[in-house]
């Protein structure tokens, strides 16, 4: 039988009782997705599966989302690093936010591990929003955020990494979401912008994006909406993009090598795109002329 066992009062979960590597009948999966919305991430130990074996678990969740920063072909992105100061990661976000349709969820393996360090934070962004001050949720209910990958790729690139910068950003345009993004299945806000894609507000002028961006960024900081995982090798954390943003501690010069599926939601449970109070996408976002009303 399927158990949770809480990490934290407010997001996190252990898995107890399911073998991920061999196929999930319906109940299993309903009961896995019932706890990714409840937890927003679940942690499986002890799971020493193949690459097919990754994606075919993923896959009974969603599609596979294929990483726009991978040209290999397959679903399965390779994160090996031994220098990861500086290179993204160890900065909060959400996954590929700067896609049309950013993945639903992320599904991430330990292959390899440092002998010390090497942790990961996911932050609940559901209580991000709820801790802001009432005005400000309703500002922030009416804002939308450009989404760009070049910060991410910039760095990459400055660490040494081969990328067509100009290639990605012509396959990558920006994308513009709603600040406050609503959970399809959920229906709770959740604080949606982070610093590794956010590049600014729309309609607002520059320096009153310098002065309210930074507070936006920063209410993931607050320990009380974090769960932090030690890993070991085998341990699989699978989680909900939606309304969580993850931060990969960088303070390890070992090899960590870790293999990450990405996928969509099923369009009958939800298309995709970021969707704001009352059904708003990026497409309904302001003309750059018009200024926020309450600024």
């Amino acid at each position: 039988m399927i158990e949770f066992q809480p990490m934290t009062a407010n997001i996190g979960a252990e898995v107890s009782g399911v073998d991920i590597g061999k196929p999930l009948d319906a109940e299993q999966v309903q009961t896995l997705r019932e706890g990714l919305l409840k937890h927003m991430v679940l942690f499986f130990r002890e799971q020493h599966i193949s690459d097919e074996e990754h994606v075919a678990f993923a896959r009974q969740f969603g599609t596979a989302n294929m990483p726009p920063m991978d040209t290999s072909g397959s679903p399965v992105h390779v994160l090996d690093q031994t220098d990861p100061k500086g290179e993204g990661g160890d900065q909060w976000h959400s996954d590929n936010t700067f896609m049309k349709v950013p993945p639903m969820g992320s599904l991430l393996r330990a292959v390899m591990l440092p002998e010390v360090g090497g942790d990961t934070l996911w932050a609940n962004m559901y209580m991000a929003y709820d801790s802001l001050a009432p005005w400000l949720q309703r500002l922030c209910d009416e804002l939308y955020a450009e989404h760009d990958l070049t910060m991410s790729v910039t760095k990459a690139i400055d660490k040494g990494h081969r990328m067509d910068l100009r290639a990605m950003q012509e396959k990558n345009p920006p994308s513009v979401h709603p600040v406050v993004r609503i959970h399809p299945e959920t229906g709770r806000k959740a604080l949606y912008v982070n610093r590794s894609s956010v590049t600014r507000l729309i309609g607002l002028s520059r320096r009153e994006n310098e002065a309210l961006l930074p507070l936006l960024f920063d209410a993931v900081r607050d320990p009380q909406f974090q769960v932090r995982l030690k890993w070991r090798v085998g341990t699989l954390a699978f989680w909900d993009n939606r309304p969580t943003q993850h931060y990969a501690v960088a303070d390890y010069t070992q090899r960590r090598k870790m293999h990450r599926v990405t996928i969509n939601c099923p369009a009958e449970i939800d298309d995709g795109v970021p969707k704001g109070p009352g059904g708003v996408t990026g497409a309904d976002a302001p003309a750059e002329k018009a200024a926020a009303r309450y600024l």
